[in-house]
């Protein structure tokens, strides 16, 4: 019962359920997408990152190749290896852990485990909201596929646009300054420019490419980190120093 009172184990639940919940869209714009039952469970047990797997999911219904499928969704993925460098030293994993650490290291529980001080709470936090998330994805995924695959034609529904509006949805959130707004809006016009000139599914690879010269070009603000918007252990550390205003890392889920 004392784990359970921990804030740490509270907010990675919290955010479990329901990141966790949302795996039902992607089972079943995935299976509408054109991938079969098992091959959508193979993208959420073995991809496990909500952006890139929407990413993926959404070339395949845009009519584009696996390996441009594949293009985008790791240029999403890089971002689980910056935050894999920054856990890795957080938490130290040492044998088997190291790879269960790897797998499960998406922002969730990046934003749980950073946002505390103590060292047994961000090992709490990054555990319980890491596999709280990977089970649930999972097992909504699978509700999701299995209720997509009786849809039949995702045309007659208007589920052949779902998969974009479901990224946008993710993506739209996050836009809270000018310059990610900029520059969501200069991708956005060059991926419209180059979708007559390239094949489907390429667009989206251009866009990324735009996307990062800007960010190398670019100098962001010197106090920018991972830690969250709003502090959710105020009450229990009033000094916490994630108190002052911060970046939260840009969310997948998946």
């Amino acid at each position: 019962m004392k784990f359970l009172q921990s804030p740490a184990v509270r907010v990675g639940l919290s955010i479990s359920i329901a990141t966790g919940l949302y795996g039902v869209s992607f089972g079943a714009l995935s299976v509408t997408s054109g991938l079969d039952f098992w091959q959508t469970m193979a993208l959420s047990l073995l991809l496990f990152s909500g952006g890139s797997q929407f990413a993926f999911i959404g070339v395949v219904a845009g009519g584009g190749s696996g390996v441009a499928a594949m293009g985008a969704a790791t240029l999403l993925g890089m971002r689980n290896g910056i935050y894999g460098m920054q856990i890795n030293a957080l938490l130290r994993p040492r044998g088997w852990l190291r790879f269960a650490a790897a797998h499960v290291t998406i922002d969730e529980s990046t934003a749980t485990s950073t946002g505390q001080t103590d060292p047994i709470e961000q090992s709490r936090g990054f555990w319980t909201a890491g596999l709280g998330i990977f089970v649930l994805w999972n097992l909504f995924t699978a509700v999701g596929a299995l209720a997509g695959a009786a849809l039949g034609d995702p045309k007659q529904w208007g589920l052949d646009g779902a998969a974009v509006a479901a990224f946008l949805g993710l993506l739209w959130p996050r836009l809270k300054g000018r310059e990610p707004v900029a520059i969501a809006v200069v991708c956005a016009l060059a991926t419209v420019l180059a979708v007559p000139f390239v094949p489907a599914g390429v667009p989206i690879l251009v866009a990324a490419v735009v996307a990062a010269g800007i960010g190398w070009l670019s100098h962001g603000r010197s106090d920018e980190g991972l830690e969250p918007d709003v502090d959710p252990y105020a009450a229990h550390h009033p000094a916490h120093p994630s108190s002052r205003p911060s970046s939260r890392p840009s969310g997948d889920t998946p």
